[in-house]
């Protein structure tokens, strides 16, 4: 996929436009970067970096009254200043400056959760609690697949906790090779599978790093190629996953991957009322009184802790649900959507 070259050439043809033909000037450009993307369709196919130059370009025709046809700008060398702020802008594996200098606004973004019972705050900020067991899906797309895999709280207990998660990167030709990161209850590691911290040997494998925050308890991956940020954590026999990741990465999938519990919530059939999770190992007013203690506003993470600690029968689970507000206070990019009343 050729989608680099298209870009540098339309950034240097558009570096230094003044006078009374910039406009006409800047179409013949925009014109230029339109046929070289058409070029390399076939090949840039599914790649991020393509799409997001095809929508832009779209848009920019548009706001400069450009006409699809017409001149065309003569391919330029690239000025010698690798430093300018053109091209720091169009980093490819710097989604958030890459989106910023194509479309003139940040991108958005989007959250999802999964802790306790496991209790599922998806995309859409719907809120589910599940009683799925064994391997769900929580992303299915172009970019990362994670899976969860859930087992029983206790011998006997019908409540389930995530007690696996893993997180494939999946390989971006100028970014970053293919990466696979697994926790475990007791094993939080702060690096993927092969032992590395970053996304490898790539121009842009720094664009994907782990960073521990607690050992054994908070583990935080970002990935800045496509714009996404994961905290992993324990607390108690429990593991909890949330992610913000750009609506465009979210939005990247196929109607074959169509169960992922991060966009659709539970199936139906997989769904707990919390309303009926008082008969259990610790008394409803006990566990109220815990969780007030951790989150003083009684919202759905207030109510998933009362559930998980009435049906364990075990304190730390104010943790995951303290946890997952935490991480919901910092990658909701709407602070007013954060408290969830059902």
């Amino acid at each position: 996929c050729k989608i680099l070259r298209c870009n540098s050439e339309y950034v240097a043809a558009t570096l230094n436009l003044r006078g009374s033909n910039r406009n006409a000037a800047y179409c013949n450009a925009l014109r230029s970067y339109s046929h070289c993307t058409r070029k390399t369709a076939r090949t840039c196919r599914g790649d991020l970096a393509y799409h997001s130059a095809v929508h832009g370009i779209e848009d920019l025709m548009i706001q400069n009254n450009c006409s699809k046809e017409g001149p065309t700008s003569p391919p330029r060398p690239r000025p010698p200043a690798p430093n300018h702020q053109g091209f720091e802008s169009l980093d490819i594996c710097n989604y958030e400056k890459s989106f910023l200098y194509k479309h003139g606004q940040p991108p958005s973004y989007q959250h999802c959760a999964a802790f306790g019972d496991p209790h599922i705050r998806t995309f859409h900020d719907d809120f589910h609690t599940c009683r799925v067991e064994g391997s769900w899906p929580l992303l299915d797309n172009d970019y990362l697949f994670v899976q969860a895999t859930s087992s029983p709280v206790a011998k006997g207990s019908n409540a389930t906790v995530t007690s696996k998660l893993t997180i494939i990167f999946k390989n971006m030709k100028e970014c970053i090779d293919q990466k696979v990161y697994q926790a475990e209850i007791d094993s939080l590691p702060a690096a993927f599978e092969d032992g590395s911290v970053n996304g490898g040997e790539r121009p842009g494998g720094s664009s994907l790093a782990i960073r521990e925050h607690s050992p054994g308890r908070h583990v935080e991956i970002r990935a800045e190629y496509i714009g996404t940020t994961i905290a992993v954590r324990q607390a108690g026999r429990q593991l909890s996953f949330s992610i913000r990741a750009a609506e465009e990465v979210a939005r990247a999938f196929t109607e074959e991957q169509d169960l992922q519990l991060c966009v659709g919530g539970c199936p139906r059939s997989q769904r707990i009322s919390r309303s009926e999770c008082c008969r259990g190992r610790v008394a409803a007013e006990t566990a109220r009184a815990l969780c007030k203690e951790m989150l003083p506003v009684e919202d759905v993470y207030f109510q998933s802790c009362v559930f998980d600690v009435v049906t364990s029968g075990d304190a730390n689970f104010t943790m995951a649900a303290h946890g997952a507000l935490e991480d919901a206070r910092v990658f909701l990019p709407n602070a007013e959507k954060l408290h969830i009343f059902q």
